[in-house]
């Protein structure tokens, strides 16, 4: 059986306080009813340190945002995987919307990120998603199909074992709007299926969670489907009790 995993994606907010004020909470509310859920906060990059020594001996494991695809080099702005690893991140996003639309992230590009993640024993959240055009233009498969095989066929499908899948729409993120819990649940399982063609085993244990305005409302609704393994949160996460809600939702 797949364990879920709800991750917190904090983006570009928080402070140290602020950040200080909502693990602390978040610490002291996870034992209250969370059990059989990997619980992963991914903070902005300079608050690693600090969040890896307040989330010592918790149940939390900490995420980071994005990665370089290469080890070390002339890459100003960038950081490495290897930089990661040494502040205990045990997951990493890969591909997400934000950084394929603003920073022109190609699928190529995050296929490299994926490959960089697994090689410095951390496991990559790849995100893959379409945007409304997309959809509307019922290309919505296609769209995820190519973001996924461009990233099978660089690492192979065994790779996949050590990973996680976040489908998150891009025209749900940020926006209020939420796909439907039968919309999502026929995107996850169509990326199950697709995972299926290459490998029956590894479909059937990969988690692919959803990402895309989770909130306490519908969070219950979206986790009962039977392919959707968790959620990757937004502006949620930053909440609190809104936070260990969703959570909840999922044990």
């Amino acid at each position: 059986m797949r364990r879920s995993l709800v991750a917190g994606n904090w983006k570009m907010h928080g402070s140290r306080e602020s950040i200080a004020d909502l693990l602390q909470a978040l610490i002291r509310e996870s034992g209250l009813g969370v059990d059989g859920v990997d619980l992963v906060v991914c903070p902005p990059l300079p608050y690693l340190q600090m969040c890896q020594q307040l989330l010592s001996g918790s149940v939390w494991q900490l995420g980071a945002q994005n990665v370089h695809s290469q080890p070390c080099g002339a890459y100003t702005g960038e950081v490495a995987a290897p930089m990661l690893a040494e502040f205990s991140v045990r997951y990493v996003l890969v591909g997400h919307s934000e950084r394929r639309q603003l920073a022109r992230e190609t699928d190529a590009l995050v296929a490299e990120k994926f490959s960089a993640v697994l090689r410095h024993a951390m496991r990559p959240i790849l995100c893959l998603g379409e945007t409304l055009e997309q959809r509307e233009s019922g290309r919505a498969e296609e769209v995820v199909a190519a973001q996924l095989n461009t990233v099978l066929e660089h690492s192979g499908v065994s790779a996949m074992a050590d990973a996680v899948i976040a489908y998150e729409p891009v025209w749900a993120i940020g926006t209020g709007c939420t796909a439907s819990a039968g919309q999502a649940q026929e995107m996850h399982r169509f990326i199950r299926e697709l995972m299926a063609r290459r490998s029956a085993k590894v479909a059937s244990q990969i988690r692919i969670i959803y990402g895309g305005s989770v909130n306490a409302g519908n969070a219950r609704e979206l986790f009962a489907q039977s392919d959707i393994d968790g959620g990757l949160v937004g502006g949620a996460s930053l909440k609190a009790d809104e936070f260990i809600t969703i959570c909840k939702s999922v044990s």
